[in-house]
C-alpha cells in the first residue's frame, strides 16, 4: 500500500477542528486500506507501534533525529538547529529543510506502508551499545527516499509528536462507518476493545473477518482488561437507594490502581492506563507468584505503608516507585502492600458474567493465609446507610480515601462507569471539599517570578457523550516552584499550534496543549458561568459551570487517562447537591 493517501489523510485531519470531519477523512483512509493492512494503518493512525501495553518507544534521541535530516538533506546540523529553534518541532523541520529536496529526487524505492512500518519496528526494537546510531541510519534510509510531507511525519511518528485531535473512539466510530455501514454497530467493536486494549487487533479481525468475528473476542491472559469505573455518590443514603437491599462496602485507598495477570511462570502488572508497570513493582510481582492458582487476571489497589505501623501512606509516596532506576532502593524506602479486590479471569475463564459476590469469594481462595503483601481489600456488607457510614468511619480512621459501594449481584462491565460501583469520600460530607480530576488544556504565561514559567493552567472536564473536554477553570494557586518547573518540562512534549479538536473553550490561551494530563483540584464551590463550557446549559440556558477558588492539591493523576477525569455530568450533579445544601441552609435559618 502507498505511504501517500495516509500522509493525505493526516494532513486533511490537522487542517480540521471538526469531530464528524475527522471521522470521514478516516473512514475514507479505512476504506482505500487493504484488508491486510488495516491493523498497521490503524495503530499509525494513534501514532504507536503496537498497543500500549507491549511498552514499545522509538527511543531515537534528538540530537540524532536532528541528524538523520542533516544526512538525508544535505544541509548542515547548524542549519538543521536553526530551523529547529524556529519549529520546536522536528517533524515540522523535517517538512521544512526536506521541500527542495523532494521536487528533485528520484526514488530510489516506492515509500509504502510496508516499508514504513517495518522500518519503524526496526528502530523500536534496536538496543544496546550502538544503537542510536543505528537508529538513525535507519531514520535516514526513510528520510532519503521521502517527500517533505512524508519526511514531515515520518519524523513526528519517529519522535511521538503525532497530534491528529482523534481519540479511540473517533477510530471506532469510522472502522463501524467503513466496515459495516452502520455507526450502530461501534458497540461491538468497544466490547471487542474493552477486552483487548488492542486497537489494531479489533480492525484487522473486522476488516478479514467481519463483525462476528470481534464479537467473539474474549479476556486473554497478558491482555489487560480497560477497567469498570464507578460513579460518585455525597451520602450513604444515596449509595444505598442505588444498591438496593443490599450493598457490598470497601475501602477506597489512596493508591494506584493496578490489574494482575498471573500466568504459570510469569507476571506481568498494568496499570489503569493500560501501561505495563511490572518494573515499578518486582516485589509485587514476586509476591503474586505465589497466589493460590495457575493463572488469573486480578485487580486491586497499590498503595505505600508505613513498614512500622503499617498504615497507609499518601498518593504522592508511592508515586517514588515509578522511575526506570534505582528500583531496589525504592523499594526499600517506599514498601507497598496491594489490596486485591476483583478477579476477572481464573484458569483459563472469564468470570467476568459472574456476580460480584462470586467473584469475590473466588478471590478470597487465591490468598490462602497471610502473604504478607498480598492482601484482601477489607469489605463488609450493608443493608442500610448507617452500615455504610459505619464502615466509612472505619475506612477514614486507617488512612482511606472513603468506601467503594458496589452491587453485589453486578456483573464487570469492562470500560464502563455505571452506578453498579460508585465512590463515596470523605470529602462529599462538606459543600466542596471534594477533589476532582481535571484535565489540562491549555495555559497562560506567567508573570513577575513566574516569567518563563506558565503562570495558569486551563482546566477541563470530560463529556463523554460528545467525547470531548470542556472548560471549567483556570487554576493559578497552589503550585510550589518543583511544581510550575515539572509543568513546564512535562507539558512542553504536548504542546499544539492551536485549540485542540477535542477541547470546548470559549476563551483564548497563550498555549494550547493536547488533552493528556490529569491533576486533582480542590475548590469552595461550583457556580454558573458564561465563560466556561462544562455542562452548558445543562443548569440555565448560556451558562457552563466553572469552579470558584480553585487549588491545585499537589496531585498529579498520572495513573489516569484524560478520558478517566471527572466529568461534566458529575460536575453538573455536584452543582445540585450543591444547591440542595445551600437550600436546606437558607430553610434551617
Amino acid at each position: 500500500m502507498d505511504f501517500e493517501p495516509v500522509i493525505q489523510t493526516f494532513e486533511q485531519m490537522e487542517q480540521t477542528s471538526s469531530r464528524l470531519a475527522l471521522t470521514d477523512h478516516l473512514v475514507t483512509l479505512l476504506k482505500k486500506t487493504p484488508a491486510d493492512m488495516i491493523g498497521k494503518v490503524t495503530y499509525l493512525i494513534q501514532g504507536k507501534l503496537y498497543p500500549d501495553y507491549e511498552g514499545v518507544e522509538m527511543g531515537l534521541a534528538e540530537r540524532m533525529a536532528l541528524r538523520a535530516i542533516a544526512i538525508s538533506s544535505g544541509r548542515s546540523m547548524a542549519e538543521i538547529e536553526a530551523v529547529y529553534r524556529e519549529t520546536g518541532d522536528i517533524g515540522d523541520t523535517a517538512g521544512k529543510v526536506m521541500v527542495s529536496k523532494s521536487q528533485s529526487t528520484l526514488f530510489s524505492e516506492p515509500m509504502t506502508v510496508e516499508r514504513v512500518y517495518s522500518t519503524f519496528e526496526k528502530i523500536a526494537k534496536t538496543v544496546g551499545p550502538g544503537s542510536q546510531e543505528m537508529k538513525l541510519r535507519l531514520a535516514a534510509s526513510l528520510l532519503n527516499d521521502s517527500t517533505a510531507s512524508e519526511g514531515r511525519y515520518i519524523m513526528k511518528f519517529v519522535m511521538g509528536t503525532l497530534r491528529l485531535g482523534i481519540a479511540d473512539y473517533t477510530v471506532l466510530d469510522a472502522l463501524a462507518l467503513a466496515f459495516t455501514g452502520d455507526k450502530a454497530n461501534r458497540q461491538a467493536l468497544e466490547n471487542a476493545y474493552n477486552v483487548s486494549s488492542d486497537l489494531g487487533t479489533v480492525a484487522r479481525l473486522l476488516a478479514t473477518k467481519g463483525l462476528a468475528a470481534v464479537q467473539s473476542v474474549q479476556i486473554t491472559l497478558f491482555k489487560p482488561v480497560r477497567p469498570m469505573l464507578a460513579e460518585r455518590v455525597s451520602t450513604a443514603k444515596e449509595a444505598m437507594e442505588r444498591m438496593g437491599d443490599k450493598a457490598a462496602v470497601e475501602y477506597k485507598l489512596d493508591g494506584e490502581r493496578v490489574q494482575i495477570h498471573k500466568g504459570k511462570s510469569r507476571v506481568e502488572l498494568f496499570s489503569r492506563r493500560l501501561e505495563k508497570i511490572t518494573d515499578h513493582y518486582p516485589d509485587v510481582t514476586k509476591a503474586a507468584m505465589s497466589l493460590a492458582c495457575k493463572e488469573a487476571i486480578m485487580e486491586g489497589e497499590v498503595v505505600a505503608i508505613n513498614p512500622q505501623t503499617e498504615e497507609y501512606l499518601p498518593f504522592q509516596e508511592l508515586m517514588h516507585r515509578r522511575r526506570k532506576h534505582g528500583i531496589e532502593e525504592a523499594m526499600e524506602n517506599y514498601p507497598v502492600v496491594i489490596n486485591l479486590f476483583d478477579i476477572l479471569y481464573l484458569d483459563g475463564k472469564s468470570l467476568t458474567d459472574l456476580p460480584y459476590e462470586d467473584r469475590r469469594k473466588l478471590l478470597a481462595k487465591t490468598v490462602k493465609g497471610k502473604n504478607g503483601m498480598v492482601k484482601i481489600m477489607p469489605q463488609a456488607t450493608a443493608a442500610k446507610p448507617a452500615e455504610i457510614d459505619r464502615f466509612m468511619a472505619s475506612a477514614i480512621e486507617n488512612g482511606c480515601e472513603g468506601v467503594m459501594v458496589k452491587m453485589p449481584s453486578s456483573t464487570y462491565r469492562a470500560g464502563a462507569r455505571e452506578y453498579l460501583w460508585v465512590k463515596l469520600k470523605r470529602e462529599y460530607r462538606t459543600e466542596l471539599a471534594d477533589t476532582l480530576d481535571l484535565v489540562i488544556t491549555g495555559a497562560l504565561h506567567g508573570r513577575g517570578r513566574r516569567v518563563g514559567k506558565y503562570g495558569a493552567l486551563l482546566l477541563a472536564a470530560y463529556d463523554p457523550k460528545e467525547d470531548v473536554f470542556r472548560s471549567v477553570s483556570k487554576v493559578g494557586t497552589g503550585f510550589t516552584d518543583e511544581h510550575l518547573d515539572q509543568f513546564y518540562r512535562e507539558l512542553e512534549k504536548h504542546v499544539i499550534h492551536k485549540k485542540h479538536a477535542r477541547v470546548d473553550a470559549g476563551m483564548e490561551m497563550d498555549v494550547w496543549f493536547e488533552p493528556v494530563m490529569v491533576i486533582e483540584i480542590i475548590a469552595s464551590e461550583i457556580t454558573l458561568s458564561p465563560s466556561h463550557t462544562a455542562a452548558k446549559n445543562a443548569i440555565r440556558e448560556g451558562f457552563g459551570l466553572a469552579l470558584r477558588f480553585p487549588k491545585f492539591t499537589g496531585k498529579i493523576r498520572d495513573d489516569k487517562e484524560a478520558e478517566s477525569a471527572t466529568t461534566t455530568d458529575e460536575i453538573a450533579t455536584l452543582y445540585r447537591r450543591q444547591l440542595k445544601v445551600h437550600s436546606g441552609a437558607k430553610a434551617d435559618k
